[in-house]
């Protein structure tokens, strides 16, 4: 008490004496305290707020991260206001355990999540959906029966007697119906195998099916960034992209591509160039193919049996897909495109010279179909499914697969290859319906059931084979059935000269209905049609009925359309 009494006393005195301060008398012993104990406040203030950064930046999560520039900007406000500081030693105890201790982490993070952020959307490709499709569906004017085409190249005068008769039995075991189509070209006296003819069939099939996929979607013509469009043999100059561009006034800088020379699995190819343009730089874009074949101007009027055979099996049709790679258009996509997986088996002279457009000795062109065309898509098929398996089956499946590789390869056994239960990894199977042997092949080969294998024949008994478009009359097939339902997966094969085998794996992200603009609509009740597989019997023609070949042509779309 008497030191703490003389130190006040002490204190006091020279607060009288001549070294006093010159603003006046100092602040009494109570003022004092109350300082004291304000800094001491202060000091637990700030104490507490670092406490409170520190964990701030142990815990840190994106709502923190994006905040986090505002509450910096806060705090250095307030260290350097004069106004809620009036110490500078705390002022710099503040700035230095903020700096060192929370604010340094939390720059760092933030940063690290930015960096992390903009490489992950600059380099990580976005999900393509597939908006909507559709499919032309030609006038019945077009239809014509196996027997009306038979009767039409008899009356052209062209064929021998032999060569009716191979187009007779290949006819009645093709697995066609009497409802295909053919263009107006192809059944005229005589044949109109003109550019001008092949342009409106190319007119025909590519803007019916895009009126039709612009209707569905609602999307504007002008919007659309991609454009590529497949025609095998028929490539003329304007291109057919070029046509589509003009007919709906698209944008000038649109990427517009022409596919050609690939066969009947351009579609796919189609479909997988899209596919990188739309992960590569295009983003927020739409993309379109058009898939389709030309008729007209490729078909052969010779006596060679390995091109007559393209006569009997493709039929007029085209389809259209719009694909995107907007995020915002993922809740109203009906699928999503999971994989793509191409195959050429070109290297093998044999693969390569299968289908091959050739004169021959009188000069005609045509499409030639070597005898060697189903094994070679079978071990095509091998391949593209040696490839797509470990993308899409169950570790059951591929651990039996490898189990059954290892035996063969390493123990020598002679045990045959195990084939995977590609039913567990596909609810539904859209395969290119080039012809009944086609399909009997792929069916045999992956084990699949007569259900799976419905939407190919269906399609192929309906509008025979309409090339790298076929596929999407048998998607359109199982959506008219109700069939597709959210999560199921979609497998597509498509085979082709070179020789190629391709692959794309699609997942429904919704259940689709039955649509209205459907090219089964109406008819789909009468389907699937049994014993298509059964060979039928036609009437050899005479070549000389040029008169009956007339009356068929008047009658045919009246009395065979009907399937």
């Amino acid at each position: 008490m008497r030191a703490e009494n003389g130190h006040t006393a002490g204190a006091v005195e020279r607060r009288d004496g001549p070294n006093c301060s010159p603003h006046g008398p100092e602040p009494s012993i109570s003022v004092k305290v109350g300082t004291m104990l304000v800094l001491a406040l202060r000091d637990v203030q700030s104490l507490k707020l670092k406490i409170e950064l520190r964990g701030l930046a142990k815990s840190v999560t994106i709502q923190n991260l994006v905040c986090a520039p505002f509450l910096l900007v806060f705090i250095l406000t307030a260290v350097e206001s004069d106004q809620l500081w009036h110490t500078r030693s705390l002022q710099t105890f503040l700035w230095e355990r903020l700096w060192c201790c929370s604010l340094f982490k939390v720059l760092v993070y933030f940063g690290g999540i930015v960096l992390a952020t903009t490489l992950y959307f600059l380099y990580h490709p976005r999900r393509v959906y597939m908006l909507d499709f559709a499919c032309h569906k030609p006038h019945e004017k077009n239809a014509i029966s196996k027997q009306g085409l038979l009767n039409y190249a008899g009356s052209s005068g062209l064929l021998s007697d032999k060569s009716l008769d191979f187009m007779r039995k290949i006819l009645e075991r093709s697995g066609l119906g009497d409802s295909t189509y053919v263009p107006a070209a192809i059944t005229s006296t005589p044949a109109d195998r003109s550019m001008v003819a092949a342009r409106e069939e190319a007119a025909t099939n590519m803007f019916c099916s895009l009126d039709e996929l612009f209707a569905k979607t609602g999307v504007n013509s002008k919007d659309v960034k991609i454009l590529v469009v497949n025609s095998s043999v028929f490539c003329p100059t304007p291109s057919l992209s070029a046509m589509v561009v003009n007919r709906y006034k698209m944008r000038s800088d649109i990427k517009s591509i022409n596919v050609s020379g690939m066969g009947c699995s351009a579609g796919l190819i189609a479909i997988d160039l899209a596919k990188d343009l739309l992960h590569g730089c295009y983003r927020n874009s739409y993309a379109i193919v058009c898939s389709q074949e030309i008729l007209c101007r490729n078909s052969y009027c010779g006596n060679d049996r390995a091109k007559l055979v393209s006569n009997c099996l493709f039929r007029m049709g085209g389809a259209a897909v719009l694909l995107s790679n907007r995020s915002r258009d993922r809740w109203r996509a009906k699928y999503e495109l999971m994989h793509t997986v191409r195959t050429h088996t070109g290297p093998n002279d044999k693969c390569y010279q299968c289908v091959v457009e050739e004169e021959d000795e009188e000069g005609r062109i045509g499409v030639t179909l070597s005898k060697d065309l189903m094994s070679v898509a079978g071990e095509a098929l091998k391949i593209n499914i040696s490839t797509l398996g470990p993308l899409v089956l169950p570790w059951m499946e591929q651990l039996q697969f490898i189990i059954s590789m290892v035996g063969r390869k390493v123990f020598k056994t002679n045990t045959k290859p195990y084939i995977p239960d590609f039913k567990t990894a596909f609810e539904h199977f859209c395969i290119h319906a080039g012809g009944r042997a086609v399909l009997d092949e792929v069916e045999k080969n992956l084990h699949l059931t007569e259900w799976h294998m419905e939407p190919s024949r269906m399609t192929l008994y309906r509008f025979g084979n309409t090339s790298s478009s076929s596929l999407w009359y048998e998607l359109a097939y199982c959506e008219a059935k109700g069939r597709v339902k959210k999560g199921d997966r979609i497998w597509q094969i498509a085979f082709g000269s070179g020789f190629k085998c391709n692959s794309a794996v699609w997942r429904a992200l919704r259940t689709i209905a039955p649509p209205a603009l459907n090219p089964w609509d109406g008819i789909i009740d009468q389907y699937p049609v049994k014993g298509v597989s059964v060979p039928c019997e036609l009437v050899f023609p005479l070549q000389s009925a040029a008169s009956a070949g007339t009356s068929e042509r008047q009658s045919v779309g009246r009395d065979l359309s009907n399937p």
